[in-house]
């Protein structure tokens, strides 16, 4: 036993080290391994096979206990935070909800016909002036002029209501 502990040592190591278990873990493995082959030594029917019992019985444990000790470790919050998804705070989703119910408010009080060119433009990247214009039975030419009045509107609306735009004017 004592010839096969030395000459079996060392490969056991490294098969042990290659699942990246550290040095303390790695040593509890091997140790394990050899306390499991004086336990069921008798399970072994060819003594030529004990090698390869013993190397198939530390990878399993240097698995077991690498993926016990990889759960149990803490991972820094500096680590973790690029990986999560960014929410905003409750006060500025609620922020965002106040101004979005405001908008569509005043939106409401706004004719029918400004109502529709706005809900076009503000829902299309880029809207199709042709079928804007056959929607709204306007021609093609003077839909930019009406959505500037009516933004103009709008924002008088806005401002009445006490919004103040960013220093952009939006």
């Amino acid at each position: 036993m004592d010839e096969l502990v030395r000459l079996m040592t060392p490969p056991l190591w490294h098969v042990v080290r290659a699942y990246g278990v550290d040095p303390a873990l790695a040593q509890d493995v091997v140790q394990t391994t050899w306390l499991t082959l004086v336990r069921r030594h008798e399970t072994i029917n060819d003594p030529l096979a004990v090698s390869g019992w013993l190397t198939m019985c530390a990878r399993r444990e240097a698995w077991r206990v690498g993926k016990q000790h990889r759960r149990a470790d803490a991972t820094e919050a500096e680590t973790l935070e690029p990986h999560l998804p960014v929410h905003e705070s409750a006060e500025q989703t609620a922020a965002q909800d106040d101004e979005t119910r405001r908008l569509w408010t005043a939106v409401a009080t706004l004719n029918d016909r400004c109502q529709r060119l706005l809900r076009i433009v503000a829902f299309e990247d880029r809207p199709d002036y042709a079928r804007i214009a056959e929607d709204l039975a306007m021609p093609i030419g003077s839909i930019g002029p009406t959505r500037q009045r009516c933004l103009a509107k709008l924002r008088a609306v806005l401002e009445g209501d006490g919004w103040r735009g960013d220093d952009d004017g939006h």
